[in-house]
């Protein structure tokens, strides 16, 4: 079976901007080429960076796009985001001309200057801002402009190996995030060990990468309204705490680390189907990765990731498009940011889906979108019970938190803060530092840079 997985974005590499010539401080406003009028198809070469476009998902979006505006060469640099690579394309002079990053890239680099707010191409373009979700939307906008137009748009929500279940007695409403102590507990009860290392973990909390999901499900907001980082707030430590504790329970960081690496996380015989991992919060995405599984004796669970309260959470994820600082052919760049995420296209990509799950004898887990309107009328035309209870279920706790799901607040540090947070969480988790001194030295270094992407 096919799957959609998102690029994996090393957030760290944009650090690389305060070094790179050429790419100013201020607003990028004066990129050369037109954003887009109704009077003016696009024509000639477009250059996109960052978009791999390999499933039918993908290609089926790119058909689409060269359907309408045959007048366009598309040149697909194939391969997730680079930051060196963009930002010394940028700063000679010969920036593609729409470039496919992450959304929590999207304030630094608009801060720094290497991207154009697409105020002029929403509008002479009449892209609909309305149709997305309004925490991506959110995500991609600086100061009241708007430089990103969203894509896809991921959450997470727990899920559970029956099998792990049934072998340790245990319910699957006992995987939960409400009560931390109960889920130690749980994840104690699940846990098993072959000669003092971990042979099953029982609840994996996806450190370092989920810590901002702890951290809201505690009631810590990382980054405030305005942008300013927020990493040592004592709700943030806590969550880190019990994170580490939940880890130091099943073999300690280096066991449980080594431990997890073997998983054949894409394979048909993965942690489930092997019996290494009970459960586990993930990203929509997966559960269709899983499908494969089924065949190898899977029996899948789900629960909702809730926050203290019981209340389902989820922090999100997705790219966008934007258009970089010097970008010659805009106009282009414009029209295919707005055809690769109407809800036209993603009706297309939606069928193209449907004879995959055909042909595969499969069935549909879903589309998750940057665009509400798509998302929710795929759901209506394609979700139909599957016939597997688990799946549903998963499933539908997916589509359930969507509307619930938030993001980080967007900041003109963005890609530091990003950075500073993983820093830390990895040398805790390593006992290199204390939870509380590393979120101290994050919010210190932090800070630093939001204040400093202020200036000017």
């Amino acid at each position: 079976m096919k799957h959609l997985r998102l690029p994996v974005v090393l957030a760290a590499g944009a650090l690389a901007l305060t070094a790179c010539a050429g790419v100013g401080k201020k607003d990028a406003g004066g990129g050369s080429g037109d954003q887009g009028s109704a009077a003016a198809t696009p024509t000639g070469s477009l250059k996109v960076m960052g978009f791999s476009g390999e499933d039918e998902v993908a290609q089926s979006r790119i058909t689409a796009f060269k359907t309408a505006f045959p007048g366009v060469t598309v040149q697909n640099n194939k391969g997730d985001f680079d930051a060196q690579q963009f930002l010394t394309a940028v700063s000679s002079g010969n920036p593609p001309d729409v470039v496919y990053m992450a959304r929590n890239l999207v304030g630094t680099y608009a801060a720094k200057g290497a991207i154009q707010p697409l105020d002029d191409c929403v509008k002479n373009s009449g892209i609909d801002t309305t149709q997305y979700r309004e925490a991506a939307l959110s995500e991609v906008k600086l100061k009241d402009k708007t430089y990103g137009i969203p894509e896809f748009y991921t959450v997470s929500t727990n899920l559970i190996s029956e099998t792990a279940l049934t072998s340790a007695g245990v319910a699957a409403a006992d995987i939960q995030t409400t009560d931390w102590d109960k889920l130690e507990a749980t994840a104690k009860k699940l846990y098993k060990a072959k000669n003092g290392r971990p042979a099953r973990i029982g609840y994996d909390p996806k450190m370092p990468d989920f810590f901002p999901l702890w951290a809201m499900a505690n009631g810590a907001e990382l980054v405030k309204s305005g942008g300013e980082p927020n990493l040592n707030d004592p709700k943030a430590v806590e969550a880190l705490q019990f994170t580490i504790k939940l880890i130091n329970d099943q073999g300690g960081w280096s066991n449980f680390k080594t431990f997890r690496d073997t998983f054949d996380l894409f394979g048909a015989k993965n942690q489930f189907t092997k019996d290494q991992l009970a459960a586990f919060p993930i990203e929509n995405w997966y559960v269709n990765v899983l499908l494969d599984s089924r065949a190898n004796g899977l029996k899948l669970q789900s629960t909702p990731f809730t926050d203290r309260q019981g209340q389902p959470i989820s922090t999100i994820g997705g790219s966008a498009w934007v258009i970089p600082k010097g970008a010659k052919n805009a106009n282009a760049a414009c029209q295919w940011a707005k055809t690769m995420t109407s809800a036209e296209t993603w009706q297309k990509a939606a069928e193209a889906r449907m004879q995959t799950v055909a042909k595969d004898k499969s069935f549909f887990t879903g589309l998750f979108t940057g665009n509400k309107k798509a998302d929710d009328e795929i759901k209506a035309q394609y979700l139909k019970p599957s016939g597997d209870a688990g799946f549903d279920a998963a499933i539908k706790n997916y589509y359930d938190v969507l509307d619930k799901a938030k993001s980080l607040n967007p900041s003109p540090a963005g890609a530091e803060i990003d950075a500073a947070w993983k820093s830390a969480v990895a040398k805790a988790l390593a006992g290199s530092a204390t939870p509380q001194a590393a979120l101290d030295q994050a919010q210190t270094e932090a800070k630093a840079a939001f204040e400093k992407a202020g200036q000017g």
